[in-house]
């Protein structure tokens, strides 16, 4: 895939812990930034968070790992969670559901506010069954995504060239992505009920952080 047709192609930055000060300014200025997060596994108590990815519309790709479990606090105060309670800048993810979850447990960040592409697609793609971030990539911007590295190890202490351009992807493409997706929420009137699942979905992660499932069920 080649990432330059997406946003501008810069080289990603990599930081330790959290953002400087500068690059949380810079995003400050934004309308729109996309986020995603890397783990050991898919059990969030269980599998660390070990990376989280920025990316803005000029490009501008913030890479933030996570090497030790013990120096990450839900309590301390950092440049990521500053952005990621900043009213004015809106957080662009796929599948929120497990982001903000990530996010909230490790980093004690509740992020607001949120778009959720995956949430988008369900309410206007009805004619499919096939939400992922591949799909949508594929047939809202015509180009295959590839996720051979989705399942890598992301606790290594060098990671590979190959991982993070997949990390550096899987945010790159969501901005054009959610221009497209937001037109298609307001076609079909969609757009206040998509805000509105949105912001239920801080209460969604602290039931699925709790072990709460199918509450709504009979």
């Amino acid at each position: 895939m080649k990432s330059e047709v997406l946003v501008k192609h810069r080289k990603p930055d990599l930081f330790e812990d959290d953002i400087p000060d500068q690059r949380l300014e810079h995003y400050l200025t934004k309308k729109v930034v996309a986020i995603d997060t890397e783990t050991r596994g898919l059990i969030i108590r269980r599998d660390r968070l070990c990376l989280i990815q920025i990316c803005d519309e000029d490009g501008v790709v913030s890479f933030v790992r996570y090497s030790d479990k013990e120096k990450m606090s839900a309590d301390a105060q950092s440049n990521i969670k500053t952005l990621c309670h900043a009213p004015t800048v809106t957080k662009l993810f796929h599948y929120g559901r497990f982001d903000l979850a990530v996010l909230k447990y490790y980093l004690g960040i509740d992020v607001n506010p949120v778009f959720c592409t995956k949430i988008a697609s369900k309410l206007v793609r009805t004619y499919t069954d096939r939400h992922s971030l591949k799909e949508l990539v594929r047939e809202l911007l015509g180009i295959e995504l590839d996720k051979s590295d989705q399942t890598s190890d992301w606790a290594q202490p060098h990671l590979t060239d190959s991982q993070l351009e997949y990390a550096a992807n899987d945010v790159r493409v969501l901005l054009p992505i959610y221009e497209r997706i937001h037109a298609l929420l307001v076609r079909e009137g969609r757009l206040d009920l998509h805000r509105r699942l949105c912001e239920a979905l801080p209460t969604v992660c602290e039931l699925d952080l709790m072990g709460f499932k199918d509450i709504f069920e009979h």
